[in-house]
């Protein structure tokens, strides 16, 4: 079908300002816990909190323990400290007025010991040593006979034994280490029943009925509890959607059956003579009835995931639709060149006639059917009305099932139930889009929506194929 594009004015935005980014608004809650990424990394996940407090349990183990030890040991280590202090200065003393055995004494000690020592007077001259000179000594011990000072002895021993802070912090932090590596793997292993749970339940949550949480071999008996009680609730939750479902398709088909006698049967009653504007009632419910039941089947349809998306011209579907419901072709007015979208093509029809359905039943009639590029993905329909406008609030409400609204006193038109523009947005959402609308600035309003050129997204595909 050649049908043209028409320039857009540039004050007709496919999406209005209040539902851009297709309406999805996450909410965010606040957390008492502000450290940045760091935060949000630990949060995420269980068995990154659980790590993080089993390893600050380790650490303030430690801290509490050496704490503990340096309290409980200090005091004995200084008394051990004098007595030796106290052991060197009496082998000086009996040996101090000997110069050859003091001297042995000094070599004895440095060889045995590892350490260099100086023995030095009172004057401070060194009287004998052994070892290299100890120019800083780490120690001085006073050599003491009867309260008085013979002397003082001086030991060097820090540069002989090679003394590296590492020797005493690298055991301790290995040991810390190792603590922690097992902490991480028993973290893992307790949080891996809860994570199973939780992806179990967020895809039950995103209409994946057949989702069953399996976790028999990492769980402890309360998380095999958990997991069996949860796949008895999404059993009994697939059995009963699908029974519901598997009924209103079976009674809205089972309907058509009676409409169409009804028709026919006011068919001969107008030939005999019967009232025709009784008839015309009578015709105009059993219209309004088959157009529910076409409904709630392509509800049906949406249900059951039953989309059959193919190749499509976006043109030649809408005008397909305005010649369903009666309308000039000359309402269609594209603003793009020929696009050729992957969809459903009973559903999509059905969301365009639903469109301009509530043009003309409350919206005063057609003023225009509009398809426009909506960025590169998508494509976007709407129509736009000669009424009066939208109340304020109606931009979402409308699209809420069984949603009657009275203006001025007078009640929309008998018969509408008020499903159409709910069934529209369910139809978008399934093909990728949403639904919008709004007023026009020269009065009425637009009412439209959006779908995904390549098709449905990849979750509706693959409800669609289970």
């Amino acid at each position: 079908m050649g049908w043209r594009r028409r320039q857009s004015s540039g004050d007709e935005p496919c999406i209005p300002p209040h539902v851009h980014g297709f309406g999805r608004h996450r909410h965010h809650r606040a957390s008492p816990w502000h450290l940045g990424r760091l935060g949000s990394f630990v949060r995420a996940r269980l068995r990154r909190r659980l790590f993080v407090m089993f390893g600050l349990t380790i650490l303030v183990t430690v801290l509490v323990v050496s704490g503990v030890m340096n309290l409980m040991g200090g005091s004995a280590w200084k008394q051990e400290t004098e007595r030796v202090r106290s052991f060197v200065g009496h082998r000086f003393a009996a040996v101090w007025d000997a110069p050859a055995e003091r001297a042995a004494l000094v070599r004895d000690i440095s060889r045995d010991l590892a350490v260099d020592v100086q023995l030095l007077d009172v004057s401070g001259a060194v009287v004998a040593s052994g070892g290299a000179p100890c120019a800083k000594p780490d120690a001085t011990l006073p050599v003491m006979r009867d309260g008085v000072q013979l002397g003082t002895a001086q030991a060097c021993y820090v540069r002989m034994r090679g003394h590296s802070p590492l020797r005493g912090v690298l055991p301790l932090g290995i040991a810390v280490l190792v603590l922690w590596t097992a902490a991480g793997g028993i973290s893992y292993r307790l949080a891996r029943p809860v994570d199973t749970l939780v992806k179990a339940t967020q895809e039950l949550g995103a209409g994946k009925m057949g989702t069953r949480a399996s976790v028999h071999r990492h769980a402890t008996g309360e998380f095999a509890v958990l997991a069996e009680s949860f796949n008895d609730m999404a059993a009994r939750i697939e059995k009963q959607m699908a029974d519901q479902r598997e009924l209103l398709a079976a009674v809205s088909h089972e309907l058509r059956t009676p409409l169409a006698r009804l028709r026919v049967l006011t068919e001969l009653l107008r030939d005999g003579g019967g009232n025709p504007r009784t008839l015309d009632q009578v015709d105009r419910e059993v219209v309004e009835l088959d157009a529910l039941v076409g409904e709630l089947l392509a509800s049906s349809r949406l249900d059951f995931g039953q989309l059959t998306p193919k190749a499509l011209e976006a043109g030649v579907l809408a005008a397909q639709a305005l010649e369903r419901t009666g309308l000039s072709a000359t309402l269609l007015q594209p603003e793009t060149d020929d696009v050729t979208v992957l969809a459903d093509a009973t559903l999509l029809g059905r969301a365009l006639v639903n469109l301009l359905d509530n043009a003309r039943r409350h919206g005063a009639g057609v003023e225009a059917l509009r398809l426009q590029d909506h960025g590169t993905e998508h494509l976007c329909f709407w129509v736009e009305d000669r009424g009066p406008g939208l109340l304020p609030g109606e931009e979402t409400r409308i699209f809420q099932p069984f949603y009657r609204k009275d203006r001025g006193g007078e009640a929309r038109e008998a018969g509408s139930l008020g499903l159409g523009l709910a069934l529209v947005q369910r139809i978008a959402r399934a093909h990728g889009g949403e639904a919008f609308a709004e007023n026009r600035p020269g009065g009425g309003a637009r009412v439209g929506f959006t779908l995904r050129k390549a098709g449905p997204p990849a979750q509706a595909t693959e409800r669609a194929q289970a």
